[in-house]
């Protein structure tokens, strides 16, 4: 691929103890299978190959489908930006931990792909998380979606993207289940990996997939989500009570069904942009209020909806802002407030033995940079 647009950009490296690796997991070709992308604490080694943020030229086309804008000019100019940017982890190297890992189910937003939300998992890899980040299908019917199959016979992948031509409102509630489903999958191909069934991954990886037969704690299970990521958190936690709770970040909460909220009972967090959400967004959110169930939020001051993807890390300033990939606030500066909250949440929620709970203080807004719950004014009569 191509040259990036800066040395000076790039994903930058996860910060806890463990080194990070990672491989891609499918179960096969048909619609019925699972695909993901796992991040796990591996062993280190003296000159890691790290994979590319792009995984082959395809997801390009397909961005530029969601975008509606020419594949030719855009694979040029994506391939210019981001083509030689490489994801902080090792490919395939061995697994390593000391202690059985908690698991994390990531579901990525709308037009997106399992490998942009590196900076996340990689995160929670390094501080001991087994992190599955589900390529979610965009697949309802015909009628609704102009979906495009593309097979890649070089990396034996089966890639699936759709262009909008339009979003009609009664596509988001499948969509979302199906998401849901997805994530869940994910977490039923890594219980049988847990328990030393022989599972048949289909991408020809060097990676031992034998190493990790029981090495998850699949009592400490959460979901974390942004976007449509974040409904699918939702709707995720609501359908399989196996997810001790949900993190969901800038979410869109359209696509859920209204009979969904008060079925919900695990605790959620919502870790919110300043410049992305809107009144009726946030009055959806506080419909999971609860007086016995923990739902926190805060806001990130400075952000933009593209600062918990890694687009926000590869551009420089003016392009950034441009594209609105960035915003007022040092984007490292953002993900590190993002990550430590989430951690002092899984770590409170999960009930891991732990140093997160340093940054409680993060879940309830206290920092400069936060604010406690959301700087939408939301009117009393539309919650």
């Amino acid at each position: 691929m191509g040259n990036a647009c800066s040395s000076n950009l790039g994903i930058p490296p996860a910060k806890g103890p463990n080194a990070v690796g990672c491989t891609d997991f499918m179960m096969d070709h048909t619609t019925q299978g699972s695909f993901f992308r796992l991040y796990y604490p591996c062993q280190e080694t003296e000159k890691p190959e790290q994979p590319d943020w792009v995984p082959c030229v395809e997801y390009f086309n397909g961005l530029a489908d969601f975008m509606k804008i020419n594949r030719t000019l855009s694979e040029r100019i994506f391939n210019y930006l981001f083509g030689s940017f490489k994801i902080p982890a090792s490919v395939d190297a061995p697994f390593k931990s000391n202690a059985k890992c908690p698991v994390v189910i990531f579901s990525h937003g709308l037009g997106a792909f399992r490998t942009l939300y590196s900076a996340i998992c990689a995160e929670l890899a390094s501080q001991g998380f087994i992190v599955a980040s589900v390529e979610h299908r965009y697949f309802i019917r015909p009628s609704i979606f102009k979906v495009y199959f593309k097979l890649n016979l070089h990396f034996g992948l089966l890639f699936v993207y759709a262009c909008f031509s339009f979003f009609p409102a009664n596509s988001c509630p499948c969509q979302v289940k199906q998401r849901a489903d997805e994530c869940i999958l994910a977490l039923d191909r890594l219980t049988e990996i847990n328990s030393g069934l022989t599972v048949q991954n289909v991408l020809q990886t060097q990676f031992d997939w034998t190493t990790l037969e029981n090495s998850m704690d699949l009592c400490r299970i959460a979901a974390v989500g942004h976007s449509f990521g974040g409904a699918t958190v939702i709707e995720a936690l609501c359908k399989e009570v196996k997810f001790k709770c949900g993190i969901a970040l800038d979410s869109w909460m359209f696509p859920l069904d209204d009979e969904l909220f008060p079925r919900v009972k695990q605790p959620i967090f919502f870790i919110n942009s300043e410049k992305f959400q809107w009144a009726g967004n946030i009055s959806r959110m506080k419909k999971l209020d609860s007086a016995v169930i923990q739902r926190k939020m805060i806001t990130i001051r400075g952000t933009v909806h593209q600062s918990f993807p890694d687009f926000t890390f590869l551009t420089g300033n003016w392009i950034g802002k441009l594209m609105k990939l960035k915003g007022e606030i040092d984007p490292e500066v953002a993900m590190d407030l993002c990550n430590k909250a989430t951690l002092a949440f899984l770590q409170r929620h999960l009930g891991l033995q732990k140093n997160f709970n340093q940054w409680d203080p993060l879940i309830d807004g206290q920092d400069d940079n936060l604010i406690q719950g959301t700087n939408v004014t939301v009117l009393q009569s539309s919650i």
